[in-house]
């Protein structure tokens, strides 16, 4: 068995920007208000005539062309949604037509703020076990759409966006841990790190996107408990399993869900060197794009370098949780 890397990543965000004051002027909320309980400022939002597949295609191409690749390079497309409107066509197959994938295997995987962490894991799985050489893994969503416009418990988190990562595979990581080599313990590939994933089925309701159409609805609290006390330990045993210590982290990269999770989240890892993802100030919770999203604006304002050890770790929709270290393209 090989193991995998990632060689690049890329993102797209649609151009229209809702401000907090913006919001004000549709429900009952104030910059402050939101300001306070979340943390976000704006949010990007796409047009009706910009579907989820779309917004992933943009952010798949980035990346592409960030690994100096071409589409005929890519022999399995995830894609991480839970806002795709149509069963079939499936995304990642509309996403592998935009681009002119010729002949890909191509999934879908839906476990909503924890998708893309899902489907890297999924991913690093199938190259290891030589069913894929090279893929493209994104995170896209459109939570505009199943936003409850009048309900400002929620519409004022939500945003579009997408963020695509490119696997291949990597023979020099076959040793455990994240890509070193045990001949070579200096060797610093990007490699994916082994995922730790899990669930609380029992208390899927607190995170929904259901109904005729389709509305997102949580319960917030509950939520909000459960990822600051639940999640610290699962987080600490991710980089266990990954042979990397917190404190050796140059970045987290957690689920943009909201400020007021993410950094205590953060401090109970005891990442006290590491960058701290803050995206969703500017971009909202764009669901399973938030991760793939955060990590590559990272990267592109040179905030983590190549061979950095970065945590990434989703968590949300039906209380589920996944995470694995990987390295920095």
């Amino acid at each position: 068995m090989t193991g995998s890397r990632i060689v690049a990543v890329g993102h797209y965000q649609p151009a229209k920007v809702l401000t907090n004051e913006d919001l004000a002027a549709m429900v009952d909320t104030s910059d402050e208000w939101i300001r306070t309980r979340v943390g976000i400022r704006t949010r990007h939002i796409a047009g009706a005539d910009e579907p989820v597949d779309e917004l992933a295609a943009h952010a798949a191409a980035k990346a592409l062309a960030s690994a100096g690749l071409a589409p005929r390079d890519i022999d399995l497309v995830v894609v991480a949604t839970s806002t795709a409107v149509d069963r079939s066509p499936n995304t990642a197959a509309r996403v592998a037509a935009r681009l002119g994938i010729p002949s890909p295997a191509a999934m879908d995987v839906n476990v909503v703020c924890a998708g893309f962490t899902h489907a890297l894991a999924t991913t690093d799985h199938a190259v290891r076990a030589g069913a894929a050489t090279r893929a493209l893994v994104i995170g896209a969503d459109k939570m505009s759409e199943v936003a409850d416009w009048s309900d400002r418990t929620t519409c004022v988190l939500v945003g579009d966006g997408a963020g695509a990562a490119v696997v291949e595979a990597d023979p020099s990581a076959q040793a455990p841990g994240i890509g070193r080599v045990e001949a070579d313990p200096s060797a610093q590939a990007p490699g994916i790190g082994p995922v730790l994933w899990g669930s609380v089925p029992e208390m899927g309701h607190a995170v929904r996107i259901e109904g005729t159409p389709p509305r997102f609805a949580q319960e917030g609290q509950s939520v909000y408990r459960w990822a600051t006390t639940q999640l610290p330990p699962i987080a600490r045993r991710v980089c266990e399993r990954a042979g990397t210590a917190p404190e050796d982290l140059a970045a987290v990269v957690l689920h943009q869900a909201n400020l007021r999770i993410i950094e205590p989240l953060a401090q109970k890892l005891g990442a006290v060197n590491a960058v701290v993802a803050r995206d969703v100030s500017e971009s909202g919770n764009t669901s399973a794009a938030s991760i793939p999203l955060a990590f590559s604006k990272l990267v592109e304002r040179g905030e983590i370098s190549t061979g950095d050890e970065v945590l990434l770790f989703g968590f949300g929709g039906n209380l589920s949780y996944a995470g694995q270290v990987v390295r920095c393209p």
